[in-house]
């Protein structure tokens, strides 16, 4: 006949078993977060708080229970961070520049209700170039004369056996320089008056396109 004592007393043997191997093995289970890493060889390592390699090299932290809760990359290179640096500054000037299309698109926009009237400003400010440029080629006619007689007049004291005064020869040279300053400053108006019809035209193209999108926006 089976006791019935000793089949309670087996069964709080094996009760008290389990217990105890729960115990053990919750025992044996770190109660804090931990630190993995690989080094550069790529072997895995383990410890209670990162050490300066792990944080050069980039490390995991991990639960108690085995899951990763959180990845920190690698510290970076002094080049790293400069390249980071202007990354970041780049990005920013980007952001600025595109804002401040935005608003001169705007104002264009609400500047000039039509192409015409886009073109009829631009015309006006080539035609003020225009101006300009033309009462410089008459300042330098007029400049290139005036020489012209000076020489004239110094060749015909040297034919006459006269020397030439030196406030002759000091005239001819400053007309000269003038002449020469003159020259420059037609030239670099008539390349402003290139530039500045061709910047229109590409204003004109931006105008039609910031135009089509604005009606589009309306329909």
């Amino acid at each position: 006949m089976v006791s019935y004592r000793g089949i309670a007393s087996t069964l709080l043997w094996v009760l008290l078993a389990v217990v105890q191997s729960a115990a053990a093995q919750r025992s044996s289970v770190p109660d804090h977060n931990r630190y993995k890493w690989r080094d550069g060889e790529g072997k895995l390592h383990y410890a209670d708080v990162p050490t300066s390699e792990a944080i050069r090299l980039g490390y995991e932290v991990i639960s108690p229970q085995g899951i990763v809760i959180r990845r920190v990359e690698r510290a970076k290179t002094a080049e790293e961070l400069a390249a980071a640096r202007a990354a970041q500054a780049k990005a920013q000037a980007d952001l600025q520049e595109a804002a401040l299309r935005s608003r001169s698109d705007s104002q264009m926009l609400i500047a000039f209700p039509t192409e015409a009237d886009l073109q009829r400003t631009q015309q006006q400010q080539l035609d003020l170039l225009d101006q300009t440029i033309k009462a410089a080629r008459i300042s330098l006619r007029s400049q290139e004369g005036t020489l012209a007689d000076q020489l004239a007049h110094a060749d015909e004291l040297e034919q006459a056996g006269k020397p030439v005064p030196i406030n002759l020869t000091n005239r001819i040279l400053d007309l000269r320089e003038q002449i020469d300053t003159h020259r420059k400053l037609i030239a670099r108006k008539e390349q402003e008056r290139v530039e500045t019809a061709e910047r229109f035209e590409a204003d004109a193209a931006h105008y039609r396109k910031l135009k089509l999108a604005q009606e589009e926006q309306q329909r």
